[in-house]
């Protein structure tokens, strides 16, 4: 089959390598669309340090069953399916208390470090076991498909955090997966919902996904919070970006008693503002990844509830990822999600 593989730090290779044939309870995927994720272009720059050439990226992706394995009876071959990111054990701690996110035996589809990795989906075939598969109807394409995996990392997070009755919400970042929280957001009982970014291209689409306003990341934004809450606050603030700014910021938005949904984690460390958190006795719930939440973010789409292809920047064949990674590392502007189709 065909893969781009990362040969090297900052370089791919489209070429030849062995198809996977799948063992017992595990299902061969032809895939049909991977898009790019934020992670993957820290990773092919070495930045990141979770993705170690030679290696083929990609976790999200959606595609059609072509080969089964011994005891697989829940799906045929032919069958349209997107498939969970992270591969977890079902048998450890976690996984018996429902919490597969957090396997302690997990790991995520086309990441690659010193302890583990697994094969992604920038190519043309993947195995994975059919526990971690989800049927996707017709009505959802596979681009769309390909986008389901934010959208469920965002309705997990939002799962985190008890909303009530015309709450106000701000979100910090309108990235790929702060637009996704955006988007849910607007399906819930929320009141309000604020949006603060400092890139126009991405104030824009948050705009035009509902926010009741998007506030320039630039300014006091805290003090911009207080004044659009009677002098209160936000009751939850979901940080997108995972840097100690926003993070202060975010904090500082809250109101007493408040609630901190973290998920950005770009940084490795963080400087918490204490006694902001301590003397306004703030929750700080951190949320990462995705468990059950698939079947919800397929059921938003195909309800048409949530629309995620205009977050689908281009198209484009797999062969040309090479440039497509390097356009994304260089922040063009205007890209905000690239698809790739073996």
């Amino acid at each position: 089959m065909k893969a781009l593989v990362l040969e090297e730090v900052s370089k791919f290779v489209y070429k030849d390598v062995e198809t996977p044939v799948p063992g017992p309870g595990e299902v061969q995927i032809n895939i049909k669309a991977v898009s790019i994720c934020g992670s993957d272009v820290h990773g092919y720059d070495g930045s990141s340090g979770r993705r170690i050439p030679p290696m083929i990226m990609g976790h999200e992706a959606s595609g059609v069953i072509s080969a089964l394995g011994e005891g697989v009876t829940k799906f045929k071959v032919g069958d349209k399916v997107v498939f969970n990111s992270a591969y977890y054990c079902r048998d450890c701690y976690q996984c018996r208390r429902g919490n597969m996110n957090i396997c302690d035996n997990g790991c995520c589809y086309g990441v690659e470090t010193e302890e583990y990795g697994r094969p992604g989906a920038m190519c043309e075939y993947i195995i994975v076991p059919d526990y971690i598969v989800y049927p996707m109807p017709d009505s959802v394409s596979f681009e769309e498909g390909a986008l389901i995996e934010p959208l469920a990392i965002a309705c997990h997070a939002i799962a985190g955090v008890n909303i009530g009755i015309n709450d106000t919400a701000v979100i910090f970042g309108a990235g790929v997966i702060g637009l996704m929280l955006l988007k849910v957001l607007k399906t819930s009982s929320c009141g309000k919902v604020y949006v603060v970014e400092l890139d126009e291209v991405k104030k824009q689409m948050a705009a035009k996904n509902g926010a009741d306003l998007v506030i320039d990341g630039r300014e006091d934004v805290p003090a911009r919070l207080k004044a659009l809450t009677g002098g209160i606050g936000a009751d939850i603030a979901i940080e997108a970006v995972g840097v100690s700014v926003t993070i202060a910021n975010a904090m500082a938005s809250l109101k007493k008693g408040g609630t901190l949904v973290q998920v950005g984690n770009v940084s490795k460390k963080v400087e918490i503002p204490l006694q902001t958190l301590v003397m306004n006795e703030l929750t700080i719930r951190g949320r990462y990844c995705t468990s059950t939440e698939y079947e919800t973010a397929i059921a938003l789409i195909a309800a048409g509830k949530v629309d995620v292809s205009d977050c689908i920047s281009e198209v484009a064949p797999l062969e040309d990822g090479q440039q497509w990674f390097d356009r994304l590392h260089a922040a063009e502007p205007g890209l905000v999600k690239i698809v790739l189709k073996p």
